[in-house]
């Protein structure tokens, strides 16, 4: 059964339980949390007596909450307690409740009998719990960070569900490091309510979202699970992470979530045929969801790679063996129009390598031509931030701003932003993905080439290799789709 999810994500307001002036409680934790991440909605502090935290005023109970002024209850109090918070939160109109609480399914036999009763209690009552033992929930249109770690994302078009707190925490760093943003984020703790499914399914209705990411360690019913995720795939892309792959990692899954891993092989085979694609770790898993959410998407495996310097481009090749990806051959008419811009040493083969003869406007006028050619699928441009890194050395090298260098450090700085916002424009424009790579993105975020692609919200990989890993992966899905004639 779908769950509407709207007072999760989007809540009219919240109550956090277990609150006090203690700045290291998670109820103090999340009210935090809340209020640094500009929430805008009505917050209701509950503690076990009346006090004040963060200068807002601390209730002694839910029922002190104005009828149907909150949506969503946080809690954040003992296993013990909860049921009746639960209750008492529902005679308030509360439909949806995170629990950050633990001690449930993960804690023995008396924590599974506590986590039944609470999923009888949800049903009773109506209400969509989300965990227990779980993280917190993220929606940035909402400006929600009701959590109780850090950190809280920029804004952005993808969704994330997980099995696993930390690795929610990764995919939101990940994030801020990259510039691609989050519209939604949940940790799905110990599922107990509400599945991976549930907020996969809702994601795909999700106006802000334009792709599912999640990491899971666990499959229930896996049949459910395929015929529910190959529908969200059919209309969104999704992206699965799944821990517990070896048998040591599946027997560390059991321990962390209390269930038991499913077999890796027919997890894989599932995720072939329901069209989800599945990255082998957090960072090419995020890389994949940043680039499908900010690329449009292949229409075939037909790369070009664009590089100012060899070796990059031969890297790239190299990448693309291990896919279904190739470097395909240049057409005389793309050849020949590249063959007027370039000098006479460039090597006249894919990968483009300019050899170092681009001039002011060479890097657009290449990646256009590429691009916008109908036997091209994909760019690739290697060699961003080269200017700019010449650029910081003569900032830093003691002669700086004297004897020309101030203007020759701007002209670099401002051409690697050129070729970044190029990049951009011109895959908006062709439907063409241009995609960018440099280790700078990692050695040297501040240059100012993998400063602008972040600036832009688009994904500036770290590597040629980790580029066609994220190429291929999206080559991957919009396969699947077009043999499914979506």
């Amino acid at each position: 059964m779908s769950h509407d999810l709207s007072a999760l994500f989007d809540p009219k307001g919240v109550i956090i339980t277990g609150v006090s002036n203690h700045p290291g409680k998670f109820g103090f934790v999340t009210l935090h949390n809340l209020l640094a991440a500009g929430y805008e909605g009505a917050i209701f502090p509950v503690g076990r007596e009346h006090g004040e935290a963060l200068g807002r005023p601390v209730l002694g109970s839910i029922d002190e909450v104005p009828e149907g002024a909150a949506e969503m209850v946080f809690i954040c109090t003992p296993q013990s307690v909860n049921e009746g918070l639960l209750r008492q939160a529902a005679a308030k109109g509360v439909t949806a409740a995170f629990f950050a609480a633990a001690g449930y399914r993960e804690a023995g036999p008396e924590g599974v009998e506590a986590e039944e009763r609470l999923v009888a209690l949800a049903d009773e009552l109506g209400i969509a719990v989300a965990g227990p033992n779980g993280q917190g929930v993220v929606s940035t249109p909402s400006k929600l960070c009701a959590q109780i770690v850090a950190p809280y994302a920029p804004a952005g078009r993808i969704a994330v569900a997980s099995q696993s707190g930390n690795f929610v925490s990764s995919f939101l760093n990940l994030a801020h490091h990259t510039g691609v943003g989050v519209s939604r984020a949940v940790a799905a703790g110990n599922a107990a309510v509400l599945g991976i499914a549930d907020y996969v399914e809702w994601f795909a209705d999700d106006p802000e979202t334009d792709v599912c990411l999640v990491y899971m360690e666990s499959v229930d019913d896996g049949r459910s699970m395929f015929e529910r995720l190959r529908a969200v795939a059919e209309r969104k892309p999704v992206v699965v992470v799944k821990g517990g792959a070896s048998d040591a990692g599946a027997r560390a899954a059991a321990s962390h979530t209390g269930a038991l891993a499913s077999d890796d092989a027919v997890f894989d085979g599932m995720c072939r045929q329901a069209g989800i694609i599945r990255a082998r770790d957090v960072e090419e898993g995020f890389e994949a969801a940043a680039t499908i959410a900010t690329q449009p998407l292949p229409t075939g495996n037909r790369v070009v790679v664009v590089t100012t310097v060899g070796g990059w481009g031969v890297a790239a090749v190299d990448a693309m063996s291990e896919t279904r990806l190739i470097a395909t051959p240049l057409p005389d008419d793309l050849f020949a129009a590249i063959d007027e811009k370039l000098p006479p040493r460039w090597s006249k083969n894919n990968p483009i390598d300019m050899a170092g003869g681009e001039t002011r406007d060479t890097v657009p006028e290449i990646l256009e031509l590429a691009a916008a050619h109908p036997e091209v699928d994909a760019v690739l441009f290697l060699g961003l931030g080269i200017q700019s890194n010449t650029a910081a050395l003569m900032r830093e090298g003691g002669f700086y701003p004297d004897h020309g260098l101030e203007r020759i450090v701007g002209f670099h700085e401002r051409q690697d932003t050129r070729y970044a916002e190029a990049a951009a424009e011109i895959a908006g424009r062709t439907g063409t993905p241009v995609l960018v790579a440099t280790e700078l993105a990692n050695a040297r975020p501040d240059n100012a080439g993998p400063t602008a692609v972040r600036a832009g919200g688009r994904m500036c990989h770290a590597s040629a290799g980790r580029a066609i890993r994220s190429l291929e992966l999206m080559n991957r899905y919009s396969s699947w789709r077009r043999a499914r004639g979506l």
